[in-house]
Parts: C-alpha cells; sequence; structure tokens
C-alpha cells in the first residue's frame, strides 16, 4: 500500500456544524502546497431543499487574502461551476448524510469556502468542510492527530 498520509495536511474550511445561516469563511493558505482537494461533509438536510430555501457552495481564491474572486471552471476538477463560484448546491432533499469533493487547480495562494443560505431555515444542517494540502514542499507531513 502506498503512503498518502506523509504527503497531505488537513485545514477546515467550515467547521462541523449544525448550519441554518451563512458561515464566516476562514482563509485556507496553500503556501507551500501544489494541489489541494475541498471535501464537503453534508449531514440529512434539516429542511426539504428547493430552488427559493437552498444552500449553495461558494468557492473563491485570491492572491493576498483581500480581494476574492469567484472560482471559475478552468480552476476545478470534478464539479460543474455555476456562476459566482457554485461548486455545489442543495435544491431538493437531502435524505441522507453524503460526501462530495471538488479539486482545485487554479493556482491561487488562499481559498475560501462559502455555505451560502438562502430562504427560511427553520432547522439546521449538519455541514462541515476541509482541504486538503498535497504534493507540499515539505516532506514528510507533520502528523495531526
Amino acid at each position: 500500500m502506498k503512503d498518502i498520509h506523509s504527503g497531505l495536511t488537513a485545514a477546515v474550511a467550515i467547521g462541523n456544524a449544525t448550519l441554518s445561516a451563512d458561515n464566516t469563511p476562514a482563509a485556507i493558505d496553500l503556501q507551500g502546497y501544489n494541489a489541494a482537494e475541498i471535501v464537503l461533509a453534508i449531514g440529512i438536510g434539516g429542511i426539504t431543499f428547493s430552488g427559493t430555501n437552498k444552500v449553495e457552495f461558494k468557492l473563491t481564491h485570491s492572491d493576498d487574502d483581500s480581494t476574492y474572486d469567484a472560482v471559475e471552471q478552468k480552476d476545478v476538477l470534478g464539479v460543474t461551476v455555476a456562476a459566482g463560484g457554485i461548486i455545489k448546491s442543495l435544491v431538493a432533499a437531502h435524505a441522507a448524510a453524503a460526501v462530495y469533493r471538488a479539486g482545485y487547480k487554479g493556482g491561487r495562494r488562499y481559498l475560501k469556502l462559502l455555505a451560502d443560505f438562502a430562504g427560511t431555515h427553520g432547522t439546521g444542517t449538519p455541514i462541515a468542510a476541509i482541504v486538503l494540502k498535497g504534493h507540499g514542499f515539505n516532506k514528510p507531513e507533520a502528523d495531526q492527530a
């Protein structure tokens, strides 16, 4: 079995919580890494999502941690990017917990992930997201246990 552990480190993009409103996105610094994978873990929907009552996950990137731009299709792998950097939308019933991932290849230093809530969310939805940073300049990566 090949070692993936020594080549990755993880950063919290959205802390594990039951959310019913927008999170405050954390800036993920990719300096020293040549790869990033965004992993979304979404629990059972607190409401039945629709085109009005929804959650859209918006990925933005920056060179200076000041001005952020929405990612475009050329910046990510594995998902279709909608306007505004939307990499995942919850617009229909989400009856089971699931994990989704998207690769980032945009080349900017910083990432932010916003869980953008629209409509009425009387009951929250469990959400967490991490960014796996890989192909780092320092190997092996330090343990995070």
